[in-house]
């Protein structure tokens, strides 16, 4: 593997100059946790990051794409190689519409909520970017991004292309690039599709969502839900007390197994798994990457013992886990 100080001084002066060195990667990620990145480069320009992206590649450079933090938990040790944040974020609203992967994914439905166009409704209130949402298939109150697809640009063997959402192999809460990691890739833009509607039926769709979600999530800082639902509709009538409503749709939620298995308020050093909602493990404002893997490690055995269920993930987990 050729090293990156080498490819840093082959890059042109507006890359190589935004080039950071030790950054802590604890202020780059919503749960607050995470040790030091070797390099970090903040994309702002497409063109500038596919340039960066396809040079690590063709050079088989260790690097990681991070968006704006959110489903992710950073190891205590860091990450080594090259963190890229995608700050890209040019869009162009229309039924079809064009936005780059960097684009806050809230943001996006507010603005597309204010143009009058409908499909991101749900979307309110989901923290991190456009291609963080892809990459998670992200979804909430029965809307997917799997949905709204058309397009992706994206680099893939040192190659720039335009792809159908096929390319992803998406399922739920996830796609080819949360499963092989053997197979990098990196997300420029997509082609999302919208319909039109009344401003003011979305805004009520949407402000009903965002108020369910302020009465069940936490404000401490996290990942978003940690851990995947279970979509099973033999398993959910199986289970004894739960919801109706779960039932019927054949959804057996994290958070009921979490919660039914008596972890809520549950601890290990600065982390928690939060009172209010318990498919969220929060931080305290002194928690380590290493409490938090801890603390899921004692959900996950708990829940087992309970109901010999055993939970996915959704949260990644980025950088140097070894002993």
């Amino acid at each position: 593997m050729n090293d990156w100080d080498a490819a840093i001084r082959d890059l042109p002066s507006h890359i190589r100059c935004a080039v950071n060195y030790r950054a802590t990667m604890s202020r780059f990620t919503t749960l607050r946790v995470g040790g030091v990145a070797d390099r970090l480069y903040r994309a702002t320009d497409v063109d500038a990051l596919s340039e960066l992206v396809v040079m690590a590649q063709r050079r088989g450079l260790k690097h990681y794409l991070l968006g704006d933090g959110s489903n992710v938990c950073v190891s205590d040790k860091g990450v080594r190689g090259m963190v890229i944040i995608n700050g890209c974020a040019g869009i162009n609203l229309g039924t079809e519409t064009y936005v780059d992967a960097g684009y806050n994914f809230m943001q996006l439905s507010l603005v597309a909520m204010q143009a009058g166009l409908s499909g991101l409704e749900w979307a309110i209130g989901i923290p991190g970017t456009v291609g963080g949402a892809l990459v998670s298939n992200a979804g909430a109150y029965g809307g997917n991004i799997v949905d709204i697809v058309e397009r992706i640009e994206v680099v893939e063997n040192s190659e720039r292309k335009s792809v159908s959402p096929d390319w992803m192999e998406f399922s739920y809460r996830d796609s080819r690039l949360r499963r092989d990691m053997s197979r990098p890739a990196v997300l420029l833009r997509a082609v999302l599709r919208l319909r039109p509607d009344l401003k003011p039926r979305i805004r009520n769709r949407a402000k009903e969502i965002q108020r369910q979600r302020m009465l069940k999530q936490p404000w401490e800082p996290s990942a978003g839900s940690f851990f995947k639902n279970i979509h099973n509709r033999e398993l959910a009538q199986s289970i004894p007390g739960l919801p109706d409503l779960m039932r019927e749709r054949g959804v057996v939620t994290s958070a009921f197994l979490i919660d039914q298995s008596g972890c809520k308020g549950l601890r290990v050093g600065g982390a928690g798994v939060s009172l209010k909602h318990a498919n969220f493990v929060v931080n305290f404002g002194y928690a380590t990457a290493s409490d938090i893997r801890a603390l899921v490690e004692k959900v996950r055995t708990r829940v087992r013992s309970t109901f010999g269920i055993d939970l996915e993930e959704e949260v990644l987990y980025v950088g140097e886990w070894g002993v």
